[in-house]
């Protein structure tokens, strides 16, 4: 019998799980060949949307942006959709079907109760391997902001803290923005 890839597991795990109905109003990832599940929240929305518009009014409103959209990482059965990922201007889809994740610069994701512990964990952890230049974690329940930058060997070497309500330079990154949080809501 022929081995399976990560890859095909990944997309048999994705293909099972979307026959499910109860996927309505969910988030859905795979982390280290675990399915995690996590309701979509009011707070949760209004962030990603303040982080669109941010890279709208630096980018334009063609800015190619992700949310929710499956991006495969190296290691066991990583299959994880970002609340919100911005691919290099000239970045492709490997063949026709997903991004690259060495093609990625930036990646957000807003905190849910239940799998915040992915976000500062394993996802951290890919998002570095994978040389992603800036990952930003919006917490709403501790009404902070944790950037990392300078990812190298793996890890990130630098992060940033800062409260809802302040303005974040982002200026050094290939983003080139500053981010204000300022009507970031808490949850």
């Amino acid at each position: 019998m022929a081995e399976i890839t990560n890859e095909q597991a990944l997309d048999a795990m994705f293909e099972a799980l979307e026959q499910e109905p109860f996927l309505e109003g969910y988030k859905t990832e795979i982390i280290e060949g675990a399915v995690h599940m996590t309701p979509q929240r009011d707070v949760h929305w209004m962030i990603i949307r303040k982080l669109l518009h941010a890279l709208e009014d630096r980018f334009g409103r063609d800015v190619r942006v992700l949310s929710d959209v499956r991006i495969d990482f190296p290691g066991y059965r990583n299959g994880l959709c970002p609340d919100v990922a911005k691919p290099r201007y000239d970045a492709e889809r490997e063949g026709e079907e997903r991004w690259r994740p060495e093609d990625i610069e930036f990646v957000a994701e807003v905190i849910s109760k239940s799998t915040a512990a992915n976000d500062y964990g394993p996802k951290k952890d890919l998002y570095a391997k994978a040389r992603i230049p800036v990952y930003v974690i919006a917490d709403p329940y501790q009404g902070r902001v944790h950037i990392y930058t300078q990812p190298k060997q793996g890890e990130y070497h630098v992060e940033t803290k800062a409260d809802f309500g302040t303005e974040i330079d982002l200026t050094h990154t290939p983003l080139g923005l500053t981010l204000d949080t300022t009507d970031f809501p808490r949850g």
